[in-house]
């Protein structure tokens, strides 16, 4: 196997669907010795803010010394990405021994017999766990879930630690169509005693948080109520009890930045016992340390990608172009994947100069298909174009990741 052939390989099991089976997992993990269970990792789910707030705890972990693991999806430039230790992607030649452990397994007959294909998912899930425990092997990973919790292929460990920034509508065919029912899925990662730390959230979500966390005995730590975010201007404060970190600047923008930051500081600081290199400088420099490619990322000083891909993701990028760049023409480019509420999206979009696309993807909204209302382009290349031409205005791209990524690779190969 090469590089090629074994991303063809991963890839080819996107024909499998999605079928999630923790009994699946379990025996394939069982299979290779377990690798979930050799070392300690944090868990975090939730609807939007997960990559950002994974990658601030990694931030914070190798600021204080240690070797972290991250896990994430999708990738924006190249696969690797998604499984990562200290912020670097897994080599290819460490991707292709990887995958020679774990491919004479699935593809035994006696496996398939047994439990059936894997799923894509499922295959570098299990990639990752063992990547994490035999080939480079880390001091500590933050792994963050795919869709939902309770059947998710990441639901095979007990964490040091679940943290969820945001619970809202996303993904209803396989979560339900109410905030209650999706959040009941999210917490179905907890088990006994894991503390859980979580955002702001609806009155009906913060229920079900509560009511599980007590049935299992988890400490809990909510923002605004056991530790805070105060802001002032560019910079915010973190406090905890008597602890805290003060004049914090990010290089990502937004309030709901500074919350997941946040949210990466206090788990930081419930890891402490464990990890007691930990302390309040290394917190502080990891969070200001911190990028997420394709979230409010500037790519020139006036063009920003921006995966929002639903609509509280979209509300939150509106906040930020309001905050960030009020008195400034703002431009937004937009592809979706038509699956997902689009109307109310562009809706949301609709005070700026707004102009929808497409790209090649299989779910991608087709071009034909957006309202007549909206401008349209069929060549974001074009678009990108006027960027150069008009320094004063902002231009933003957003949508679907899978569309950021295309966007994103396109403009650093120029």
């Amino acid at each position: 196997m090469n590089y090629t052939t074994t991303l063809n390989w991963i890839h080819s099991h996107k024909a499998n669907g999605r079928r999630p089976s923790l009994d699946r997992m379990r025996y394939l993990l069982g299979l290779l010795d377990n690798p979930q269970d050799k070392f300690p990792a944090v868990h975090v789910v939730g609807t939007n803010g997960k990559g950002s707030t994974t990658s601030f705890l990694q931030h914070i972990l190798t600021s204080s010394g240690y070797k972290a693991g991250t896990f994430t999806s999708p990738f924006i430039t190249r696969f690797n990405e998604r499984i990562a230790v200290n912020g670097e992607q897994i080599s290819d030649t460490d991707l292709v021994l990887t995958a020679q452990a774990v491919k004479p397994i699935v593809e035994s007959d006696s496996f398939q017999e047994k439990v059936g294909k894997v799923t894509e998912f499922e295959l570098v899930t299990a990639l990752m766990f063992y990547y994490f425990a035999n080939i480079n092997p880390v001091d500590i990973a933050v792994i963050e879930a795919g869709i939902g919790g309770t059947f998710d292929s990441t639901n095979v460990f007990t964490a040091q630690a679940v943290i969820c920034p945001s619970i809202s509508i996303d993904h209803q065919d396989t979560l339900g169509n109410t905030l209650a029912e999706i959040a009941g899925h999210k917490a179905g990662v907890l088990k006994p005693n894991v503390p859980f730390i979580f955002g702001k959230m609806a009155p009906e979500v913060r229920e079900v948080f509560y009511k599980k966390s007590t049935l299992l005995d988890c400490p809990t730590y909510e923002i605004g109520k056991d530790f805070f975010v105060t802001e002032s201007q560019k910079t915010f404060t973190f406090t905890q009890n008597d602890f805290s970190i003060s004049d914090i600047s990010l290089k990502m923008l937004g309030k709901h930045q500074k919350s997941n930051a946040a949210l990466a500081a206090m788990t930081a600081l419930i890891l402490q016992d464990k990890f007691s290199k930990i302390n309040k400088d290394s917190i502080k420099k990891g969070l200001e340390n911190t990028t997420w490619a394709g979230r409010c990322e500037l790519m020139t000083p006036n063009l920003m990608l921006d995966g929002a891909h639903n609509e509280d993701s979209i509300a939150k990028l509106v906040d930020v172009l309001k905050n960030e760049f009020s008195g400034k023409h703002i431009h937004i480019l937009f592809a979706g994947l038509s699956r997902k509420p689009l109307d109310t999206m562009l809706e949301e979009l609709s005070d700026f100069d707004l102009c929808v696309t497409t790209f090649n993807f299989y779910q991608a909204q087709a071009l034909s298909d957006y309202p007549d209302k909206y401008q349209k382009t069929p060549n974001y290349k074009k678009w990108l174009e006027q960027a150069e031409k008009n320094p004063n205005d902002i231009f933003v791209v957003t949508g679907s990741l899978y569309f950021i990524s295309e966007v994103r690779n396109y403009i650093l190969n120029q």
